[in-house]
């Protein structure tokens, strides 16, 4: 018996095709209950309110321990309520008791693949497939829509920097606020972007910051890492007020490039350091 769009009853007949078949399209919540525990007709009723709520994001099933007690205690059910999370035919999360609504949304979180997420899967899957300015086109109205998406932001300038628009990668990174430019990835990503804009630059005084950052960049793009990092060291030591600290920014992200137990990342990680001291 059908009880919503997206909750039903298990039965003998049915038990396998509506949970372990289910799962292999999408999660299905098992609610293992018995009509003479309280705690799960208390439970019983929430759980549907929430399958409602995410509008057929998951499928909830209900197991009645009284019917069905031996399929549930082959699952491992040895009180009731219990909640299984089933998911490519394979148990993923347990919950057991009537917990409050935030626990099972904090778990849902874990499995369910965001609006937001499942577009930004289809741009890649685009670029995948070769149509990259599509993939860029469909990542900017993401964007649009929720400019606090991080991983969009990152994903569509690394698809710029690709499709040789690097320039534009850049100034979407820039514009992030300081707390979305300083996490590893984001700032990472534009770091190497400032990188690149250094390196086609040209400058009648050597001296500068600006030289400086150039020639570190055109040092890099040779695959000269040393001569890079010797460069951006000096910028560090002595502008470390240019472009928000590049030079510092720029180190780190190499070093993200070489590894820790890289030779040159461990030696001029201790030199920048005593720069700080």
């Amino acid at each position: 018996m059908s009880l919503s769009p997206y909750v039903f009853d298990a039965t003998r007949e049915n038990f396998d095709s509506l949970i372990l078949g289910n799962s292999m399209r999408g999660l299905v919540l098992v609610n293992f209950w018995s009509p003479k525990a309280g705690p799960s007709m208390l439970l019983m009723p929430r759980l549907v309110k929430l399958a409602a709520e995410y509008g057929g994001r998951f499928l909830l099933v209900m197991v009645n321990t009284e019917e069905l007690g031996q399929r549930a205690r082959g699952l491992g059910v040895t009180s009731v309520p219990t909640v299984k999370f089933f998911l490519r035919g394979e148990v993923v999360h347990t919950i057991h008791g009537a917990e409050g609504d935030a626990t099972f949304r904090t778990a849902l979180a874990r499995f369910l693949a965001s609006d937001q997420d499942r577009l930004r899967m289809s741009a890649l899957r685009m670029h995948q497939a070769g149509d990259t300015e599509g993939a860029i086109a469909l990542l900017a109205r993401i964007a649009v829509e929720d400019a606090s998406d991080l991983a969009v932001a990152a994903d569509l300038a690394k698809l710029l920097t690709l499709a040789g628009r690097p320039h534009e990668a850049l100034s979407l990174l820039a514009a992030l606020p300081p707390s979305a430019r300083s996490q590893s990835d984001i700032g990472g990503l534009l770091a190497h972007l400032e990188l690149i804009e250094a390196a086609n630059q040209e400058h009648a005084d050597t001296d500068t910051p600006a030289a400086r950052l150039t020639h570190a960049a055109q040092a890099l793009f040779e695959d000269q890492p040393e001569q890079a990092l010797a460069e951006l060291l000096e910028l560090t030591r002595h502008a470390p007020a240019y472009r928000d600290d590049i030079g510092r920014r720029a180190m780190l992200a190499l070093f993200g490039m070489l590894g820790g137990e890289h030779e040159l990342t461990r030696r001029f990680r201790a030199r920048l350091a005593e720069l700080s001291v």
